[in-house]
């Protein structure tokens, strides 16, 4: 997939430019992309999707009500993902495009170093007898050996190699920030999730929706103690 770093930014200003304004994402739509590209839907699916809706909605003899949300989309995105057959031939251009992305070994070592400074910053509570900050500590250790192996090798490391370690370790602070953050508060940013998505649920699976309202929950509880994405997506 071309420009496949560049994923949430593109579709971002795909959806900003079929708008007509300068919107800004919600946690929701941010969320959402996120489920897209996990899901190994090809950007140009999305941006297709994107049109097809909008295309829709522009023939609609009335528009008294604006599209404020990409879930807005999601049915189109699918649809489209369905007509390219591709969402396994998407991975395998995916691979591709991050060795076209053509990052530099310092560039790749000064993000994990910057998450590794913002990982040591955050002031982290301890519950049920875990502590959120050792491990923060722990994965902050990791990116900065990762960081200087890195620089070592050149990039003879794979990125997708690399992505999976961080995923692992992004996937264990999510564990931790759910057992550490009160019921209460994570009923409430669920309860918010399903608010937002009422609308367009009829527009997208279960399966989707239920995958929504986790990346929804974890992005707020990065927001919550004010904690980096370790993925590349996020250089």
């Amino acid at each position: 997939m071309e420009n496949y770093f560049n994923y949430f930014t593109e579709v971002e200003e795909h959806f900003q430019k079929r708008r007509g304004t300068g919107l800004l994402l919600s946690t929701l739509d941010w969320a959402l992309i996120e489920t897209w590209k996990d899901a190994g839907i090809p950007m140009e699916a999305v941006l297709r999707g994107i049109d097809a809706a909008f295309d829709q909605y522009e023939q609609r003899p009335s528009k008294t009500r604006k599209v404020n949300s990409l879930a807005y989309c999601a049915q189109e995105v699918l649809a489209a993902t369905e007509d390219m057959k591709e969402a396994a031939i998407g991975a395998a251009h995916e691979e591709r495009a991050g060795e076209a992305r053509g990052f530099q070994p310092a560039e790749i070592a000064a993000f994990l170093r910057r998450n590794a400074a913002e990982l040591d910053a955050a002031k982290l509570p301890q519950g049920n007898g875990i502590s959120a900050q050792r491990l923060a500590q722990e994965i902050a250790l990791t990116l900065r050996e990762l960081a200087t192996d890195l620089e070592k090798t050149k990039l003879a490391t794979r990125l997708e190699d690399l992505e999976r370690r961080l995923t692992v370790m992004e996937e264990k602070l999510f564990a931790v920030l759910l057992t550490i953050t009160s019921d209460d508060e994570i009923v409430a940013v669920r309860a918010k999730a399903d608010r937002e998505l009422a609308p367009y649920r009829r527009k997208m699976p279960g399966v989707q929706i239920e995958q929504l309202q986790k990346q929804y929950v974890h992005k707020r509880l990065l927001e919550r103690y004010g904690l980096p994405r370790l993925s590349l997506f996020y250089m």
